[in-house]
């Protein structure tokens, strides 16, 4: 604090001080870059993303894409932090070099009625610095406000987009995952396909030796049978003519009867 040399009174020195200075060509150029590359991934074509993936059997672009988005997001955060608390700090200096102003302006009022024409103009060119000081901090605080919306806004879209493409990943993984599966059981079905093919030959040639062995022992039975049969015929027949012959001794006498 001073004494105004007019009239005595205390006044602040930051009314004296230079008019707040913007951002520097740097920091904008790292916001627009940060901004440019958050559009980047915005804009990214999702389809054309998961056509890669599957094109590469593979997630890794989503991944790449993940891991891109989640340090941007990381940036966004930071930057709309900082940006943010600019915007408070703004505003509230604002209102601050607002409200000197508005009193500036009635006591330039109050000086005029006392006739203290000399102590109004000193007012008056305070007011008008103070003015001018209060509406660069108003046009700074009008500029960070829409640059602190556009990096809220660009943080909800791509923590949306972050979403999306994560959903979308875990679906192409299942898909992935299930796809390979298919591909395992089909070269295992292959495989089973060749082994139930030797199996078959396996169990036909067995079941034809079976049945070569079953034709042979029909075979077998067959003759023993047969053989059977002639000695049944053979023995009833011996056994006919032992009665023919019998019967005929009868007849001639050369038995006698019991």
């Amino acid at each position: 604090m001073r004494s105004c040399p007019f009239c005595g009174r205390l006044t602040d020195d930051r009314l004296s001080k230079a008019p707040p200075r913007g951002k520097s060509k740097e920091e904008e150029g790292d916001m627009a870059s940060l901004l440019e590359k958050v559009g980047t991934l915005i804009r990214a074509n999702l389809h054309a993303l998961v056509d890669q993936a599957l094109k590469a059997n593979s997630v890794a672009v989503l991944d790449e894409y993940i891991r891109q988005a989640e340090n941007n997001l990381e940036e966004l955060e930071d930057a709309a932090a900082t940006v943010g608390g600019s915007v408070k700090t703004l505003e509230r200096k604002y209102k601050e070099y607002q409200a000197k102003a508005d009193k500036l302006d009635r006591d330039i009022d109050v000086l005029l009625q006392q006739g203290k024409e000399e102590l109004a103009v000193a007012a008056q060119s305070k007011l008008n610095s103070t003015r001018r000081l209060a509406e660069e901090y108003r046009e700074q605080w009008e500029r960070q406000k829409r640059e602190y919306q556009a990096l809220l806004d660009a943080k909800l879209k791509l923590e949306a987009k972050l979403t999306a493409i994560k959903q979308e990943r875990e679906e192409l993984q299942a898909l992935l995952e299930l796809a390979k599966s298919k591909e395992l059981t089909a070269e295992t079905i292959k495989s089973l396909d060749d082994l139930v093919g030797i199996g078959d030959q396996d169990i036909a040639r067995v079941a034809e030796s079976i049945r070569a062995r079953l034709d042979k022992a029909s075979a077998r039975s067959e003759m023993m049978a047969s053989r059977l049969d002639a000695q049944m015929d053979e023995v009833l027949e011996r056994h006919e003519i032992e009665q023919q012959l019998e019967e005929r001794k009868r007849r001639l006498g050369l038995v006698q009867d019991e």
